[in-house]
């Protein structure tokens, strides 16, 4: 009963810290770059505190530790930058395909209704392809020559990250 309150209170705290991250994003335009930088690097610094905190927590309770490895990889994805879109790391972390493939669809929408760029929603499909191919998901063909045909692949690559989830997601079924 304890770990079961200490895994939903983890989960909580780092979806607030992506959405604090994602606040961020929304913001961005209303900010001074200054601030903005200076927020974001707060931010990070409180998921590195919170990656400590899973080390300790995970450090010697086995039953924990399937628990909260997904949480300490998806927050390794954070800090080091593996995903650019905080709702991306979120959805990696609690490891919901389906809604990164609506968030796919609503980018292909975007960009018919003007809202979006072409080259600002290439990147951010990519970035969802990525997590869904690590997550193990099929993806078309054409969703996959888009990323093979992309220069940019590597600033979202999350070989390590994305292998270690995986490989949770494997062992757990």
């Amino acid at each position: 009963m304890a770990e079961e309150i200490l895994v939903t209170n983890l989960k909580q705290q780092l979806d607030r810290l992506f959405n604090q991250l994602a606040d961020l994003e929304e913001c961005r335009d209303d900010l001074e770059e200054d601030e903005y930088e200076e927020t974001k690097e707060e931010t990070l610094a409180q998921l590195k505190e919170f990656q400590e905190s899973l080390d300790k927590a995970t450090s010697g309770n086995i039953t924990l530790q399937d628990e909260l490895t997904s949480l300490k990889l998806a927050t390794q994805a954070a800090i080091s930058s593996a995903f650019k879109t905080p709702e991306v790391m979120r959805l990696f972390a609690k490891q919901e395909p389906t809604q990164l493939r609506t968030l796919l669809t609503q980018i292909d929408r975007d960009v018919i209704l003007g809202k979006r760029n072409q080259v600002d929603s290439k990147q951010d499909k990519i970035e969802i392809l990525t997590a869904l191919k690590k997550l193990g998901e099929q993806i078309s063909n054409e969703e996959e020559l888009l990323l093979q045909n992309s220069v940019k692949l590597q600033t979202v690559s999350t070989s390590e990250v994305g292998d270690h989830v995986l490989s949770l997601v494997q062992n757990k079924s």
